[in-house]
């Protein structure tokens, strides 16, 4: 697989994961039907925007099919879901999963792509950091919520970790599907474990 096509998978996995986050917690703040679609969007697409702007380059939600359709196709299946079996799809392990997911995807999309653009070492962290995290900040900056980078478990720090591991895969000449597979299923079971076992990174109090 070339890493094109590595770049739009992953695209089309992260659009796909936080679609679905968007949407779930578009649900659980009560938002109305416009709202849970623009919770679900600004989730699945802000961070690619924002990406691409850097990049200095159309963004590819503006240019390409695949995005809206993806995020048309997974509000769909949601909303479909959701008449039928609606306790299961309103619970916090699915919103965990997706996210996770999300996360992991959009951080390897950025970190690619600033590889191929021959972005520094502090380049290619920064701009699969803002990939990553640029549309959960815009959905919760949107209800009024502290975005979760700012506060969650490893959450932020998943995406940094990332693009470290793809950069040695870059220099060590490993940078294949095969190696962004194993630190995709490595970062996502880090975000899990953080998850369960409840990790942060250290606070300062206030005395």
């Amino acid at each position: 697989m070339s890493d094109f096509n590595l770049v739009v998978a992953a695209d089309i996995l992260g659009i796909t994961a936080f679609a679905l986050s968007g949407f779930l917690v578009g649900v659980r703040n009560n938002l109305d039907l416009l709202g849970i679609i623009i919770a679900a969007s600004l989730t699945a697409l802000g961070g690619g925007v924002v990406r691409d702007v850097i990049l200095d380059r159309t963004p590819f939600a503006f240019n390409e099919y695949y995005p809206a359709v993806t995020v048309i196709a997974t509000i769909a299946f949601a909303f479909i879901f959701r008449l039928y079996h609606r306790e299961q799809i309103e619970r916090q392990w699915l919103f965990v999963i997706s996210d996770t997911i999300g996360l992991v995807a959009f951080s390897i999309t950025g970190a690619l792509l600033a590889i191929q653009a021959d972005f520094n070492f502090f380049g290619v962290m920064i701009l699969s950091f803002l990939t990553a995290v640029g549309g959960g900040v815009l959905r919760d900056t949107m209800i009024n919520q502290v975005p979760s980078v700012l506060i969650s478990d490893f959450y932020g720090s998943i995406a940094l970790i990332v693009s470290i591991l793809l950069l040695l895969l870059a220099v060590f000449g490993a940078l294949n599907t095969p190696g962004v597979a194993v630190v995709a299923a490595l970062a996502v079971g880090l975000r899990l474990l953080a998850y369960t076992k409840r990790w942060h990174l250290p606070t300062l109090e206030r005395r």
